[in-house]
């Protein structure tokens, strides 16, 4: 896998989750100028994601980035917010930490 695609993927998920973290503190305090930088986060992180797509295709760039986003924001959900998951649930992150590494895994061909 190219380094430069999993800097970016980190790099969104980064913009991305703490969009996310706004998104979810607005919703607690009801100020608007946190849903303006969540909703300024989001459009950067979308910016990025053009990138990642031309880097590694869409189908991977998407899917990395979803699957990456979802583990991290239900650690950030647990620790911060106190949310938690059932045990279907985990079995369900637990699935896409699987399919995150097998999709990221170097491969012979390329469509």
């Amino acid at each position: 896998m190219n380094p430069q695609f999993l800097l970016w993927l980190f790099g969104a998920m980064v913009i991305f989750i703490s969009g996310a973290t706004a998104s979810r503190a607005y919703i607690a305090n009801n100020n608007i100028l946190v849903l303006i930088l969540a909703l300024l986060l989001y459009c950067i992180g979308n910016l990025m994601m053009v990138r990642l797509m031309r880097e590694g295709g869409l189908g991977l760039a998407i899917s990395a980035s979803s699957i990456a986003q979802l583990v991290v924001v239900n650690v950030i959900a647990f620790i911060i917010f106190g949310e938690r998951l059932s045990l279907q649930q985990l079995a369900g992150v637990s699935l896409g930490i699987v399919a995150m590494i097998l999709m990221l895994y170097p491969a012979q061909g390329r469509a």
